[in-house]
């Protein structure tokens, strides 16, 4: 299939590692960046993840496919503005929340033109510097609402993401925002929960640092994710986060339950029905 100008619009983590892939598998005649950020746009240039980067506009008009790749708040006014910029150009996204966007754009004249897509992948970093190669092999990308689409559209935007390595699902976006909101939102409230826990309780700096094992790291990496990103998917998604985190807060106050009364065996019970995720997640 041929190659395309791709734009990227917000060359950070995600928007970067993408351009990676589409330059490695062939997918690109040219990159182009967009990003707000001088420091971002000067790193991507200097890291190679684009060829040249361009004011939003211009960008719009020499290439074939848009990225939108910017937090979820700044994506819910951008794309009804691309839209209207576009000609036959393939517009899509790589955001975390769903049902509020594509209630925005429904009735869009060019609504066929947009294919709205959810990579499972990131990381807890932010930046041009965090891109990643490989970023995206053997995960799942979820296409969101694709019949709205238009069938050129869809079609280049799945075979993207085959050629990048990457399985595809389909959902309609009601049923994307729940998962998500029980599968990734809750994950990164947990570790933002347990980061300021710690932050509040062992004030000695250098005992987090000597004495945090393995398991402590891993369940606070995502603390140190980007509240600029995470802050607009709690709130669009609040519905659906705030049934996950009741749901959250019921189970800690079982384990709080079991050790104020010494309940040993419902703390088993509790720790082994949690090892059933093992059948799940390998």
């Amino acid at each position: 299939m041929k190659t395309k100008n791709i734009a990227i619009v917000g060359v950070g983590l995600m928007g970067g590692s993408l351009a990676l892939q589409c330059r490695a598998k062939g997918l690109a005649t040219k990159i182009i960046g967009v990003d707000n950020s001088k420091e971002h746009a000067k790193k991507a240039l200097a890291l190679g993840l684009v060829d040249e980067m361009k004011n939003l506009e211009v960008a719009i008009q020499e290439s074939d496919v848009i990225v939108l790749s910017v937090p979820v708040d700044q994506l819910i006014e951008l794309l009804p503005w691309v839209l209207d910029k576009t000609e036959n150009q393939i517009v899509m996204d790589v955001g975390s929340t769903k049902e509020l966007l594509l209630k925005r754009i429904s009735s869009h004249p060019k609504r066929g033109r947009y294919v709205s897509t959810h990579p499972m992948w990131g990381t807890e970093y932010s930046g041009p510097q965090a891109a990643e190669k490989n970023a995206f092999e053997n995960k799942a990308v979820v296409i969101v609402n694709g019949e709205a689409s238009d069938t050129d559209a869809l079609d280049w935007v799945s075979m993207m993401y085959k050629k990048i390595g990457m399985h595809l699902l389909n959902m309609k976006a009601t049923d994307h925002d729940v998962h998500t909101a029980y599968v990734s939102h809750i994950s990164h409230i947990t570790s933002f929960a347990l980061a300021n826990t710690v932050l509040e309780k062992e004030k000695e700096e250098e005992a987090i640092f000597e004495l945090a094992s393995a398991g402590f790291e891993s369940t606070v990496r995502l603390a140190k994710s980007n509240p600029a990103m995470w802050v607009p998917i709690f709130m669009q998604n609040k519905e659906n986060v705030l049934d996950v985190l009741n749901e959250h807060i019921s189970q800690l106050r079982k384990f709080k339950s079991c050790l104020e009364k010494e309940n040993v065996a419902y703390l088993q019970e509790l720790i082994e029905n949690a090892n059933k995720i093992q059948k799940i997640i390998q």
